[in-house]
């Protein structure tokens, strides 16, 4: 049995996201979801899944949807990231189910100041579903980790009561990740904002059930964002079974696993902290630094080996170098490129052959 027993191909919404979440705790591995500016980028995160014959998660920033719709346009009220993300989801729709994978949609890291662009998408989910009876995308991140506790849990429980009649899927995060991304500056945060508690955990868990099952949580444990050595990082992916143990211990349950939980700032992990967080309960990954510079190496390597092929219209025998930068052909290269650094993170969570 695989996930393609239990989940259709192209993007899947609703019980089937819950449906291929299960599945996947349950079978001990965690979907790698690959952050996205461009058409481009979106084929080859495809196509890396196809190949490794493994569900995938594409998902686009706040920035990224901004850029995938134009820098050229103004972004006030957020409307040219808005415009991105429906873009975006457009045509991943268009192109996903030819790929013969299961895709979840998402959108990531919303913080409170970009609190428009989520209202945005979510009205584009609700007129989606009102034509289709399903929403755009597949799920959003709420982050409001900078706020309160309470502030973040009553905006989660606000929004997951409006997503719920469509079963879009809730991703929030509690406690800090730090490092930089996106805009998003958490150099300077204590180290202790760093490492979510259980009873954080126990709380979301109680507060958000009550409205919906379609919720994971994004819990800290010293990951960062950016560009760091493996073992570098000080996570303790450990205490994500400590979570794991103290709710079911407080729903007096029979499963070891119940909560969903999310892995954010995997910059410097080694494999086995990795594993670890997967073994407690990890479903999704987010992949972004890494799959960024794996896209320009392929454009750098392309340039390196034709560098004298590409300094004019002509070489320095009057040979056309059209066929050196022709777009079609460098942007191919990066393709390639990041096309094998989101195959290596499938092979890390465990997703690869998973279909």
């Amino acid at each position: 049995m695989g996930v393609l027993d239990i989940v259709p191909t192209g993007v899947i919404t609703g019980d089937n996201v819950m449906k291929l979440f299960t599945y996947a705790r349950e079978h001990q591995f965690a979907i790698p979801a690959i952050n996205v500016t461009s058409s481009s980028a979106i084929n080859s995160v495809l196509e890396a899944a196809r190949d490794a014959k493994s569900p995938v998660i594409i998902q686009v920033s706040q920035g990224g949807a901004q850029f995938f719709a134009g820098k050229g346009l103004n972004n006030d009220g957020q409307a040219a990231s808005i415009l991105g993300s429906i873009a975006a989801a457009h045509h991943t729709r268009t192109v996903a189910k030819h790929y013969g994978v299961p895709v979840v949609l998402h959108s990531d890291h919303c913080a409170k100041k970009l609190e428009p662009w989520f209202v945005g998408m979510l009205e584009a989910d609700e007129a989606y579903f009102k034509q289709h009876g399903e929403p755009l995308f597949s799920s959003h991140m709420l982050d409001f980790s900078e706020e309160s506790k309470e502030h973040n849990i009553d905006a989660c429980k606000k929004y997951l009561t409006r997503m719920a009649p469509m079963k879009i899927w809730l991703e929030m995060e509690i406690g800090i990740t730090g490092g930089e991304e996106d805009g998003v500056d958490n150099t300077g945060v204590e180290n202790s904002a760093l490492y979510t508690q259980p009873e954080d955990i126990w709380d979301i868990q109680r507060e958000l059930s009550a409205i919906s099952p379609f919720f994971s949580i994004a819990a800290a444990f010293g990951n960062v964002h950016g560009v760091y050595k493996p073992g570098n990082v000080r996570l303790h992916p450990e205490l994500l079974g400590k979570h794991q143990a103290f709710v079911k211990d407080k729903l007096n349950s029979k499963d070891d696993k119940p909560v969903f939980l999310v892995f954010h700032g995997g910059s410097g992990s080694t494999k086995d902290e990795i594993k670890t967080a997967v073994s407690h309960g990890v479903v999704k990954m987010n992949i972004d630094t890494d799959t960024q510079y794996a896209y320009w190496e392929g454009v750098l390597k392309f340039y390196k080996k034709n560098e004298g092929r590409l300094q004019g219209l002509l070489d320095a025998e009057e040979k056309p170098n059209k066929k050196f930068y022709d777009p079609r052909v460098w942007l191919r290269e990066a393709e390639v490129s990041m096309r094998k650094r989101v195959e290596e993170a499938f092979n890390d969570l465990n997703t690869t052959k998973q279909l």
